[in-house]
This record gives C-alpha cells, sequence and structure tokens, in this order.
C-alpha cells in the first residue's frame, strides 16, 4: 500500500528487492541487505522501506545501520513499538547497555504485545549479563509465560535465554533441566539446546543417519561372501521348441533439444529489460521471471515456417 505511492514502474523495482531481501535474510543476510539498501537509494521517503532496510541490516549485524533505519521508519510512520527489542538489542550490540535499558524502561515497552515483552525480557538479561549482574540476568526472565504449560511461539527463545543465563550463573543442575525443555520445544532445530543439554550432562551425541550410511557400503579390503555351489539338479530332455523370436530394440529417443537441455513442459521468458535509469554500484539484480505454458507437438510449425 505504501508503495502505491510511487510511480508504477519504480515501485514495481523496489516490491523485487523488498522480496529478495525477505527471502534471503536468515541464509544470505549480506545479500539480502545489499537488496535492501538498493532499495533505500530509490524510495527512501518510504516508511516501510526504512523498516525493511533495518531489519536488513540487524540480520547482518550492522547495529548503527539498522538502528538508524528504525529510527527514520518510526518518525515516517511505518515501524511500530514491535521493533523495540531489535532497537534495544542493537544498542547493546554497539556496546551501550544503559541505553539498551533505557528503551526497555520507556513507556512504549508498556504497550507491546506478549510476543514483543517476552522478547525484550531476553535483551533486557543480556544487557544485565554485560553489566556483570548474573543473577539479575535470570531474575528478569522469572516471568508467568516461563511457567506456561502449553508451547507459546516464544516459548524455545525463553526457554534456552533462561537456561544459558543458569548455567552462566553456575547453577547447572537447573541450566541442564531448561536446556531439556527447550530442546523438546524445538521441533525444528533452530537452536542448540540438545548438544547445550549434552554437554552437561557429559553425554556423547552420535549421528544414526551417518552411521547407518557408513554400513551400507562394504570395506574395499573385506571380500564378499563367495556364492555356494547348488546342488545338482535332475536334468530332463528338453522339449524341442521353435525359438523365441527377438524382441523388437525399441528406437532411442534423444531427451535433449537441439540447444543440449531436457524438454520440460514450460518455458522461460526473460524479463522485460528496465526502462529505470537510476545509478545503483553495488545493487544486486533482482530476478523476474515469466512462465508460459511450451506449445505441444501438433501446434509446433513445420519446419522452414
Amino acid at each position: 500500500m505504501e508503495l502505491r505511492t510511487l510511480p508504477k514502474e519504480l515501485a514495481a523495482k523496489v516490491a523485487r528487492h523488498l522480496v529478495m531481501a525477505g527471502r534471503l535474510a536468515e541464509e544470505e543476510p549480506e545479500q539480502s541487505y545489499r537488496h535492501a539498501k538498493a532499495a533505500r537509494r530509490l524510495a527512501s521517503r518510504v516508511g516501510i522501506v526504512r523498516e525493511a532496510a533495518g531489519i536488513a541490516a540487524y540480520h547482518a549485524g550492522e547495529w548503527a545501520e539498522a538502528l538508524a533505519e528504525l529510527r527514520a521508519a518510526r518518525r515516517l510512520g511505518a515501524g511500530d513499538d514491535s521493533y523495540l527489542p531489535v532497537m534495544a538489542d542493537c544498542e547493546r550490540g554497539l556496546g551501550r547497555p544503559e541505553r539498551a535499558l533505557d528503551l526497555v524502561k520507556s513507556p512504549e515497552a508498556a504497550k507491546l504485545d506478549p510476543m514483543g515483552r517476552v522478547e525484550l525480557r531476553i535483551v533486557e538479561s543480556g544487557v544485565r549479563r554485560d553489566l556483570g549482574q548474573i543473577d539479575a540476568a535470570v531474575v528478569t526472565l522469572q516471568i508467568p509465560e516461563l511457567r506456561d504449560r502449553r508451547l507459546r511461539p516464544w516459548s524455545v527463545r525463553l526457554f534456552y535465554a533462561y537456561a544459558d543465563a543458569l548455567a552462566e550463573a553456575g547453577r547447572e543442575a537447573e541450566a541442564s533441566d531448561w536446556f531439556a525443555r527447550a530442546a523438546a520445544a524445538d521441533r525444528d532445530g533452530d537452536t542448540d539446546a540438545a548438544e547445550r543439554y549434552a554437554e552437561l550432562e557429559g553425554l556423547h551425541i552420535l549421528d544414526t543417519e551417518e552411521d547407518d550410511t557408513e554400513n551400507d557400503a562394504l570395506p574395499e579390503d573385506e571380500p564378499a561372501d563367495e556364492p555356494q555351489a547348488a546342488a545338482p539338479a535332475e536334468v530332463e530332455p528338453a522339449a524341442a521348441t521353435e525359438p523365441e523370436p527377438a524382441a523388437a530394440t525399441e528406437p532411442e529417443i534423444d531427451a535433449t533439444t537441439e540447444s543440449g537441455a531436457a524438454p520440460t513442459d514450460i518455458e522461460f521468458k526473460p524479463a522485460e529489460p528496465e526502462v529505470l535509469d537510476t545509478p545503483e554500484d553495488d545493487a544486486p539484480q533482482a530476478p523476474v521471471v515469466f512462465l508460459e505454458p511450451k506449445p505441444t507437438d501438433e501446434e509446433q510449425p513445420p519446419p522452414g515456417e
């Protein structure tokens, strides 16, 4: 909706960069940030663009840039209070724990939803640890959501942060218990809670899939079992039969086209060239692909036409 304030072609180009920034945010944060910066150069007065640039910078570890972009987004009316934990974590990353605590105690913090409040507590716990307040870091996370019997979207991060704070406080038995809870709740394997639990318990995690793969192959120096000779069977004279005709050999089908590529049901049509003349020195290309059905053999024109 905000991009509708831009010319149509420019809005489409900015949108493609924002989509790529979102897709690459976790796996390729540096490339994601490049796309976000390209979108910002094209539409720096659009709040949602500055917000996307701030989140991309945060994932890339660019704390100062992320903080500046999110502040700009809030001034333009796009950023809301939900990004307060991100901004506090940026202050922590810049080595300014006191400013992070100011954001934690700000009036805007009281307006956060449950997810935002939990995230802000996790950041505050980290700030307390940076200040050497280890016990306070543990107490900060002792909130009602920690004892919730139902798994919530924030449960894994909260359990893990609490276990990590307990481990730093030297309360290893309790930390082991909470790492186990975090591992049980972490169904997607986003954290190393299982490894941390095994480390505290002195256990060794075996990769069963890798062991099964190794057992499937015989060592090169181990000879295969020799086949045993079968007992001789009584042989009866075979009846005279006509030899069966040899099966007709089917002609081989060339599975490649003239270009050497395997045929598919669809063809790719490159996007039309951009008409904008905006300088982008290091802006990555945001790909656009259109799909069209490939004509059948009956629709193919005769050779030479």
